[in-house]
């Protein structure tokens, strides 16, 4: 079946930070693609935001439930938001009923403005909320300087509701459960799970086309607990990433779990040596320079584990 096809050939797919974007035309990187029998998703580039890639560089997913569309992040801009609502137009007379922010950075939440005009409630974690709040404006100059034009109608817009620990809403065949699940990549990091689907569209908790970021509140240990205690416990059969091809668990294990696991055991045996934080920015991570945006985060990460790592 087609739907399948996708996400088993996605652990092969290529999503190189070469290729230009693939959807002339739109501000969307790439056209939605059905994952599963009503679960679609706008694939962005695995690339950092730019103005060729409009700030499309996650993932705009959404569900056709029959009783109305879920949007899942509400996009980098006001006009990026307005492309993935054209798209669904395409699709479906159903009305967006509800967006969902997966966390508080600028390609989950700078689009809000666009829906909040349709009057779409918009759904995010308290903590999300709360990185809103604080960052917002500085995300939101950021987005303007390399989108430029493609910036316009962009204001900051919150989400218009939060949650601590899930919120559920049942529409058709589905079962749409938001859920936090624990210290993840950043704060407020959201999942969206469809128990009858067994599809998990996994935000930041999950990477495997790119490197995953670590961030100064990145605490990969606790990111490790939640995986393995939480997110592992869905079982899953289809996962739709933050960035790059739906796929399947095994590969988002290798190069999420895996590479958290790898870090933090080459810094670790970094520390055990007396080495340093100058050092330490080197450590051997060859396993994964295949992986998109190595060059850019490599080094970061490895320092911000070290610095971790210093005081467990």
């Amino acid at each position: 079946m087609r739907w399948t096809l996708i996400a088993l050939l996605a652990t092969t797919a290529s999503a190189s930070e070469d290729i230009a974007d693939k959807y002339p035309g739109s501000l969307l990187y790439n056209k939605p693609v059905e994952v599963i029998p009503g679960v679609f998703s706008a694939i962005g580039a695995t690339a950092p935001p730019t103005y060729e890639n409009a700030g499309h560089n996650n993932n705009l997913s959404f569900i056709v439930t029959g009783e109305g569309v879920v949007v899942v992040n509400g996009g980098a801009a006001y006009g990026l938001a307005k492309a993935l609502h054209d798209e669904i137009k395409t699709l479906t007379d159903q009305p967006v009923k509800l967006v969902f922010n997966e966390n508080g950075q600028g390609h989950a939440v700078l689009g809000n403005s666009y829906w909040a005009e349709q009057n779409v409630p918009i759904i995010a974690h308290i903590d999300a909320a709360e990185e809103v709040a604080e960052y917002g404006r500085s995300i939101l100059e950021g987005m303007k300087r390399y989108n430029r034009d493609q910036a316009a109608g962009t204001t900051l817009q919150g989400p218009t509701e939060t949650f601590e620990d899930d919120y559920i809403v049942e529409m058709g065949p589905f079962r749409i459960e938001a859920r936090y699940l624990g210290p993840a990549h950043s704060p407020g990091d959201i999942v969206i799970w469809l128990p009858n689907q067994r599809l998990v569209i996994a935000g930041d908790m999950a990477f495997h086309e790119r490197m995953l970021p670590i961030f100064e509140h990145t605490y990969t240990a606790d990111w490790l607990e939640t995986w393995d205690s939480e997110f592992e416990a869905l079982g899953a059969t289809y996962v739709i990433p933050g960035h790059g091809h739906p796929t399947n668990m095994d590969q988002v294990r290798r190069y999420t779990k895996g590479y958290l696991e790898y870090l933090r055991e080459k810094v670790g045996a970094h520390l055990e040596a007396g080495g340093g934080l100058a050092e330490a920015y080197y450590v051997d991570q060859s396993p994964y320079a295949h992986l998109d945006t190595f060059e850019e985060l490599a080094t970061k990460n490895a320092g911000r584990v070290f610095e971790q790592m210093e005081f467990e």
